[in-house]
């Protein structure tokens, strides 16, 4: 009788890294289970966007729609990238209970690992961007074409992978919980310097040659291009950098945790 022994360090790795649609679904209801992250998807940006209701001026005209879709298109944007960052800062959690450390003893690769992240990130996104222009579409007070509205939400939820950059990055470099009173404040910080919610030209020369550099400018730029018609380059440079930095930023520091293993 023979016997066969089995070598404990040679494993199989999966295709794609182990990175499948089983995978993504667990990870996806997991994320929907979580009340938290609920109300960060549908509830507060539809809140906000319910908040600036009423006010005056909306019917004003604003590129080829009104201030009312200018501020949806703003409120959009902001709503998918609170939730984006909060969603990449789950790693942040997942790394103080254990979990990521557990997920790298198995043949998940680290790269399938954020891969999944970002994924589930851009779901929850594009959930709050439905919500926010539904929310819009009851109001009845946004006015643009069809065909504006749908390319200001594909515009947002291709803009929502710089948050969910920042949102890992920053889960991988603050500890447990505190990725969100850090990202939260932040965010909100950076939409209101950044012209998300009121337009740079209200702003005093200073402030403008700021809020240039921030990362919130050239998204909130982007995604109202199909509507006002304008779009700066320096403002796509924008874009493109902060994103290709937050990205680089949370490879490098998932490489990092990754080699402690």
């Amino acid at each position: 009788m023979t016997t066969s022994t089995v070598d404990p360090t040679a494993r199989r790795v999966p295709p794609l890294g182990g990175l499948n649609p089983t995978v993504l679904g667990i990870e996806l209801r997991r994320m929907l289970r979580n009340r938290r992250t609920v109300i960060f998807t549908l509830v507060l940006p539809a809140a906000l966007t319910l908040s600036f209701g009423g006010q005056s001026g909306w019917d004003e005209r604003a590129g080829v729609g009104n201030v009312a879709a200018y501020i949806l298109a703003s409120m959009a944007m902001y709503g998918a990238a609170l939730t984006a960052a909060a969603g990449g800062s789950m790693v942040a959690l997942e790394r103080s209970l254990g979990w990521s450390r557990q997920l790298r003893l198995t043949p998940l690769h680290p790269v399938a690992y954020i891969l999944m992240k970002a994924f589930v990130a851009l779901v929850m996104g594009a959930l709050a961007i439905l919500a926010v222009n539904v929310v819009g579409v009851l109001q009845g007070k946004a006015d643009m074409p069809a065909s504006t509205w749908i390319q200001c939400g594909v515009l947002a939820l291709v803009c929502t992978l710089t948050f969910a950059a920042l949102g890992v990055f920053v889960g991988y470099v603050v500890p447990g919980e505190n990725a969100m009173q850090i990202l939260g404040p932040g965010l909100a910080l950076l939409s209101f310097l950044g012209g998300l919610f009121i337009p740079l030209s209200q702003y005093a020369h200073g402030v403008r040659l700021v809020a240039y550099w921030t990362p919130m400018y050239g998204v909130a730029e982007v995604v109202r291009a199909p509507l006002t018609h304008e779009l700066p380059w320096y403002a796509v440079v924008n874009a493109v950098g902060w994103c290709a930095l937050f990205v680089a930023g949370a490879a490098w520091r998932m490489s990092k945790d990754t080699a402690r293993v």
